[in-house]
């Protein structure tokens, strides 16, 4: 990750806490810049991580907050078998350096 742009992305901020863990992990690596994007959050907690990242992306931060389920129609969690699934079929995809220099890669 070394002098690179990370964006860490995560379905919703609660007490801040899991992702504070999460970005200082990141920074460790010497990423270049390191950005926080998430959909739903409470105020407070992103003013807890501004200082973690470089930049934060939040589309909503609803007073009061609640729970990161309420702004979601289904939010069914991932069964373990899924994410392997998904994880194996990302480790197939070819990555930047694998790709002829003129095509796009698939991401």
């Amino acid at each position: 990750m070394g002098g690179r742009t990370v964006i860490i992305v995560d379905d919703g901020i609660a007490t801040g806490g899991t992702m504070k863990a999460a970005l200082k992990g990141a920074r460790r690596n010497h990423v270049a810049r390191l950005v926080l994007a998430v959909p739903v959050a409470p105020a407070d907690a992103l003013i807890e991580l501004r200082a973690d990242c470089d930049d934060i992306v939040c589309l909503a931060t609803p007073e009061p907050f609640g729970a990161v389920g309420f702004y979601y129609g289904d939010f069914t969690q991932t069964r373990d078998e899924e994410v392997v699934r998904l994880l194996a079929s990302a480790a197939a995809l070819p990555r930047r350096h694998e790709t002829d220099a003129g095509s796009t890669p698939r991401y």
